[in-house]
């Protein structure tokens, strides 16, 4: 069965080139990064694809961290945002087997005319399929007025948003600290800041202005399949526990009930060899919402084993092969407007 992995992470080796000589040391998540061979060696990456067959195929996007965080100057990450969409763009008109299709990353943090000029760019002259954001900018949130256009841009041309967890070190775990002990911030904080997210933009009405958005959370949807209950019935309850603010107001000023636009987001099944989270993200967000992506290469053997583990968790769920079909290439190929040749 033909397998795309819909979420999995490259530096095109312009990007990378550049990046380098912007930054002259890797450090942190960065040199993370760096240190994994499939994300700059063309050789290795397909190296590590052909152990799935000729029918594993990847989407190709951006490896965090957000520009933001090494480039504070907008004119720099814009220059890294369009070397990253031209090095994709051409990995994808180059080997069109492998590489049916990427995901932009606009630079966020930019001023708008840029972030907008980059999006124009990557979409318009380079054909990308799909965008990627972080769950915030700078410690910025997705609703602030700033980012508003970015959601307009999407619905307007139909794109599906790519929405990735950016969280580091420097937010502690506790107020009485400075910072995130244990890699606290990756393991849960994560997780945390898709869920952080995904209310921020069901609560600040975004999808009552662009009906039908699409966005896929990535690694199955962070917490939200978990605490259905919370989000759902839980939230019925909002502005009880808070007093100074009518927050029953925000509430009832939605559109529809506030736990339908949480199961009209999507999710992908990069959840680290959990067959338990796939699940629950098969059952909250429906069969239709629901992709195939391992998030390769970031793994103790540099690729293989995400992609590996994450087949065997599809696999061993007993799902019906029509349902099957939909995760591993149906619901990819549907939101990323793929050609028909692509499955």
């Amino acid at each position: 069965m033909l397998k795309i992995d819909a979420f999995n992470h490259i530096w095109p080796e312009k990007f990378y080139s550049a990046l380098k000589e912007h930054l002259g040391e890797m450090t942190d998540i960065t040199r993370r990064s760096e240190a994994v061979p499939m994300m700059t060696d063309l050789d290795r990456r397909f190296e590590v694809m052909d152990m799935f067959g000729p029918d594993y195929r990847q989407i190709l996007s951006l490896a965090s961290p957000p520009f933001e965080l090494y480039a504070k100057e907008g004119k720099d990450a814009a220059r890294l945002s369009r070397l990253s969409s031209e090095g994709m763009a051409e990995l994808v008109a180059a080997y069109p087997d492998r590489f049916p299709g990427w995901i932009a990353s606009p630079p966020m943090a930019a001023p708008e005319e840029m972030r907008t000029a980059e999006l124009e760019y990557a979409v318009d002259t380079l054909g990308a399929n799909a965008i990627q954001i972080f769950t915030n900018v700078s410690g910025v949130a997705l609703d602030h007025p700033d980012f508003a256009s970015v959601f307009a841009f999407a619905a307007e041309r139909d794109l599906t948003v790519f929405l990735h967890p950016a969280r580091g070190a420097n937010f502690p775990d506790y107020l009485t600290e400075e910072r995130s002990e244990y890699e606290i911030w990756w393991t849960f904080g994560w997780p945390y800041e898709t869920s952080a997210a995904m209310a921020r933009m069901v609560f600040s009405r975004i999808f009552d202005r662009h009906p039908g958005l699409t966005v896929v959370t990535h690694h199955a949807g962070g917490m939200v399949p978990f605490f259905e209950g919370r989000v759902g019935p839980g939230w019925d309850q909002m502005g009880a526990r808070t007093s100074g603010r009518d927050l029953a107001a925000v509430r009832r000023g939605l559109k529809r009930p506030h736990l339908e636009y949480f199961k009209e987001f999507c999710a992908d099944t990069a959840s680290f060899g959990s067959s338990s989270a796939i699940r629950h993200a098969i059952e909250f967000f429906g069969e239709d919402r629901v992709l195939f992506a391992s998030d390769a290469p970031f793994d103790p053997e540099g690729g293989p084993m995400y992609i590996r583990e994450t087949i065997r968790c599809i696999d061993s769920l007993g799902l019906s092969d029509d349902l099957q079909k939909k995760i591993y290439q149906g619901n990819v190929t549907r939101l990323l407007n793929l050609p028909e040749a692509s499955a």
